[in-house]
């Protein structure tokens, strides 16, 4: 069993940046591979970023890549989403995930992943 609490939304204009974060209990916090999805009205949870237990590959949406950025901090139990180049079609509630090595499988199937935190509105103005 994974807690995870993100933190961090909030309302920003286009063109502007902003930094996620995704705090874990346990002691265990190396052992999963962490994720970014992100989910706006009437729209199915997307696959945004996830990084692998060590934090030494890194995977990202094609909509976000060369924008965002996730990062994790072991010793912290955390993991990070950098979004910068905000724009507003990035405008949702994004969820950070936990997940075994069922994420290999299809790491944008947000099915095989195992834990979820609770959500955090990013809001991106025009």
């Amino acid at each position: 069993q994974v807690q995870l609490v993100e933190s961090g939304g909030g309302l920003v204009q286009a063109g502007g940046s902003l930094r996620l974060s995704c705090e874990a209990s346990g002691r265990t916090f190396s052992s999963y591979a962490m994720g970014w999805f992100r989910q706006a009205p009437g729209k199915e949870r997307e696959f945004v970023a996830g990084i692998s237990r060590s934090g030494g590959s890194t995977y990202y949406g094609d909509s976000v890549k060369t924008r965002f950025t996730i990062s994790r901090d072991n010793a912290k139990n955390t993991v990070y989403l950098q979004m910068n180049s905000l724009k507003p079609e990035d405008t949702a509630v994004y969820y950070c995930a936990a997940g075994g090595l069922n994420t290999y499988y299809s790491h944008t199937n947000p099915g095989l992943w195992n834990y979820w935190g609770q959500g955090t509105q990013v809001t991106v103005s025009s």
